[in-house]
């Protein structure tokens, strides 16, 4: 019998039309950000709906730095963000000379706490970073009610979260001023690496398309196609290099256009790994409070308990003896030397992140895992649980 090959914990699902879309950037002769960008960035924008505007980059975190300073943030601010999340948050705070101010998160669902924020405002604060973890949309509206009391931005980061709902209302459509989605080769659909701005907000989304490319007053692509002379540009602010190519873009079209299936299929084996690790000593990922809000199940995320009789870094081990790799998310800010020794950060001043991460791992889920690799991650997360 033929022992099962090792099943990685994210892969991601690019088909035939994808590879389609990039050779034909490739033969275009157009290979920058250009027609296929344009047009990924239009259906988007149609997709999320409710009357935004959508900006493709190169990446989440180029997307979170234009926000920030598209919204104003500047030397001597404070931003609010959670200390359970990816370093990308709370550095784009620091790119732009502010400081981040780290909060801890809800027990239940590992987003940010709207207390935690409340208690965190001074004079400095100018923005708050609500993370929707895992793909589960914060209390957004205890978030804006905060921000609208205190005068604060609010720029989410929806890396996880494409295409969660809150309240029936998708994320990027909410009272926030600047939503940012990845598309990272581990997220829900992916171009690789990139990421899309969105807002209703015409002044911000003006200021992101020309901070995204060197502070130019004029789109390079216009500039190129123009049949008439269309040399001249001015910088008219010290921009950045955020731009998406088009063969990223291609990628990202298809991958939109499969993003019901693979939502449909990423709920369907979070339903069913609720199912079937029910009654073991594992807390199981938060669902929405709402009944009919959607998940995005970017990751499952269980918690052992103390009754699991294993701790979290010897259940990875032997996961992956079993062939199953695993990950955890996250090791909290609080945690990372840069973040703790620049703002003195302890483990008692984040208990329910910190407890989080002690216990916390992250089981395999993803469009191309099989019925047959899903049963396999069951069968020995039972096993390793009832030893």
């Amino acid at each position: 019998m033929s022992t099962p090959s090792f099943l990685p914990f994210a892969l991601p699902d690019i088909g035939e039309e994808e590879i389609a879309e990039v050779v034909d950037a490739l033969r275009s002769g157009w290979v920058t950000t250009g027609p296929k960008t344009r047009q990924f960035e239009a259906d988007f924008a149609a997709f999320i709906g409710g009357g935004v505007e959508a900006i493709a980059v190169n990446s989440a975190t180029a997307g979170l730095h234009l926000a920030l300073e598209a919204v104003g943030v500047g030397p001597g601010d404070e931003v609010i963000v959670p200390s359970y999340t990816f370093t990308a948050t709370a550095e784009v705070v620091r790119y732009l000379g502010a400081d981040p101010v780290f909060v801890d998160v809800d027990a239940a669902t590992l987003n940010i706490s709207p207390d935690a924020v409340r208690a965190a405002i001074t004079p400095r604060t100018r923005a708050i970073v609500p993370v929707h973890f895992a793909g589960l949309a914060c209390e957004m509206d205890e978030i804006l009610e905060v921000a609208r009391t205190h005068g604060l931005k609010v720029v989410e980061d929806a890396a996880h979260a494409l295409p969660a709902t809150y309240k029936g209302q998708k994320v990027g459509t909410l009272a926030s001023d600047v939503t940012v989605f990845s598309f990272y080769a581990n997220k829900t659909m992916t171009t690789g690496e990139g990421g899309m701005v969105v807002s209703r907000h015409a002044d911000l989304i003006a200021r992101c398309k020309v901070m995204r490319l060197h502070g130019i007053s004029r789109d390079a692509f216009d500039r190129y196609v123009s049949k008439t002379p269309a040399w001249f540009y001015e910088v008219v602010a010290p921009g950045f290099k955020y731009n998406m190519p088009d063969t990223a873009a291609a990628m990202g079209i298809h991958q939109l256009r499969r993003l019901e299936g693979f939502a449909r299929r990423r709920e369907d084996m979070a339903t069913r790994y609720d199912r079937e690790l029910a009654g073991l000593p594992l807390h199981l990922p938060a669902r929405p409070a709402q009944a009919g809000d959607r998940h995005a199940w970017h990751l499952y995320p269980v918690r052992l308990l103390p009754e699991s009789g294993i701790g979290r870094d010897d259940f990875i081990v032997r996961m992956a003896e079993a062939g199953i790799g695993c990950s955890v998310h996250f090791i909290p800010l609080h945690r990372h030397p840069v973040w703790r020794d620049a703002y003195g950060l302890t483990p008692a001043q984040f208990p329910v992140a910190d407890a989080a991460f002690a216990a916390e791992v992250t089981l395999p889920l993803y469009t191309r895992m099989t019925d047959e690799d899903q049963t396999r991650v069951i069968a020995t997360v039972r096993t390793l649980l009832s030893a």
